[in-house]
């Protein structure tokens, strides 16, 4: 599954949403421009994809020294590129973790 057929399932089938990972959740979110939705999702959660998800939104935000914490968390670098960049690799490389075992 590609980024854009990840957004397109999710538009049809909203209620596969709460059944992916909370990063892919978040991301989803911040694509639909809704920020706040998408770090509420992320900002309690322990693992290190969503700890990705949050620093990226941090950056997005400018809180860079919060992003630098949370990248840091991740075991993820710093992503220097634009941020319509850093979604797409991030989504990318949270879709290929649940390729395979995934289906909504």
């Amino acid at each position: 599954m590609n980024t854009e057929e990840f957004l397109r399932l999710i538009e049809n089938q909203r209620s596969c949403l709460q059944t992916l990972p909370k990063g892919l959740q978040a991301m989803w979110y911040d694509k639909k421009g809704d920020w706040s939705k998408a770090h509420e999702i992320v900002q309690n959660a322990s693992d290190a994809d969503s700890a990705w998800v949050h620093a990226y939104l941090h950056r997005k935000e400018g809180d860079l020294n919060n992003a630098h914490f949370w990248y840091r968390r991740s075991g993820q670098p710093e992503f220097l590129g634009e941020l319509s960049q850093e979604w797409e690799q991030i989504t990318s490389v949270l879709l290929r973790k649940v390729k395979a075992t995934h289906e909504c």
